[in-house]
C-alpha cells in the first residue's frame, strides 16, 4: 500500500465500468476514500462495494451526469455532506459514438460527445474546484486518449473533442499554478474495454475486430498508472502520459498476429 494515498478523497466519474470501475478498485487497495459516479446507478453500487472488498477507507457512489450542470451541481452538494475536501478528482467519463465522415455525421452522435468528452471535464472541474482548492497537493487527472493528439478518418468529432479536452487541461494546469493544484491528463491509445461496443452501437463483431490480433491495454493498466500518478509527492506533477500497447506503434500503425490463411479456426 502507497501510504501517499492512505485517507485521500478520490472522485472519480465514469465509474460504473472501464477504466472508471478499475481506478476505484485500484485507489480503495491504497486505502483511499473512493467516491464513484456515472449514470447507471446498479453498477455504481456493485463497484462501490467492491472497493469496501479491496480495503476502501469508505467506498461511495452517486448518480451523476456529467452531461448535466444540475446534475454535476447536485451530485457535488452531496459529496459536501461527506467531505469538506477532495484530493484527487479523475474526470474519466467519455466515449465516442460511431465512426461517420463529417459528411455523414448525425448531430446526435456529436453532441453526445462534446457533451461528455469536453463540456463535462469543464463542468465537474468547476463544481469540484471548491473542494480541491484547500487541498495540499491536490490532483485533477483527465483521462483523455491518442485521439486527442493525431487526427484520423472516422473520428473528427471525438478527436476534435478529446484535443479539446487537452487543452483544457494545458490551460487549467496555467490557471491553477498559485493555488497549488496538479493538473495531469493520462491519453491511452487502444485499450478493450466497453469503448468499442459503444461507439459500434452494440455490434460485438465490429467491436472485436478492433482487438483483433494484438495484446491490447487494459483497465487495470490505465488505473495502475493513475495510482502512479495521483501517489507522486506534492511538489511532482506529471503532466501529460500517453501509454500504447506495444503492438501499437501509432494511431494508424498496429501490428496484427493474425492467423495465416486456412489455419485459423
Amino acid at each position: 500500500m502507497n501510504s501517499e494515498l492512505k485517507g485521500k478523497w478520490v472522485f472519480i466519474t465514469g465509474g460504473s465500468s472501464g477504466f472508471g470501475a478499475a481506478a476505484a478498485r485500484a485507489f480503495a487497495a491504497q486505502g483511499a476514500h473512493v467516491v464513484v459516479v456515472a449514470r447507471r446507478g446498479d453498477r455504481l453500487k456493485a463497484v462501490a462495494a467492491e472497493c469496501a472488498e479491496a480495503g476502501a477507507a469508505s467506498a461511495h457512489h452517486h448518480v451523476m451526469d456529467v452531461g448535466s450542470t444540475a446534475s454535476v451541481n447536485a451530485c457535488i452538494g452531496w459529496l459536501r455532506e461527506r467531505t469538506g475536501r477532495l484530493d484527487v478528482l479523475v474526470n474519466n467519463a467519455g466515449g465516442a459514438h460511431g465512426v461517420d465522415t463529417v459528411a455523414e455525421g448525425k448531430d446526435e452522435d456529436w453532441e453526445a460527445m462534446v457533451q461528455v468528452n469536453f463540456l463535462g471535464v469543464l463542468r465537474v472541474t468547476r463544481a469540484a474546484l471548491p473542494l480541491l482548492a484547500d487541498t495540499p497537493g491536490s490532483l485533477i487527472l483527465n483521462v483523455g486518449s491518442v485521439a486527442g493528439r493525431a487526427a484520423y478518418e472516422g473520428g473528427s468529432a471525438y478527436c476534435g473533442v478529446k484535443a479539446a479536452a487537452l487543452q483544457v487541461t494545458r490551460a487549467l494546469r496555467l490557471e491553477l499554478c498559485a493555488a497549488a493544484i496538479r493538473v495531469c491528463t493520462l491519453d491511452p491509445g487502444l485499450a478493450e474495454t466497453e469503448f468499442a461496443l459503444v461507439r459500434y452501437k452494440g455490434d460485438r463483431a465490429k467491436a472485436d475486430k478492433v482487438y483483433e490480433g494484438i495484446e491490447p491495454l487494459r483497465a487495470e493498466d490505465i488505473a495502475e498508472t493513475m495510482v502512479w500518478m495521483a501517489s507522486r509527492p506534492p511538489h511532482v506533477c506529471i503532466d501529460e502520459v500517453v501509454m500504447k500497447c506495444t503492438a501499437q506503434a501509432a494511431v494508424h500503425k498496429v501490428h496484427r498476429r493474425l492467423p495465416a490463411k486456412g489455419k485459423g479456426h
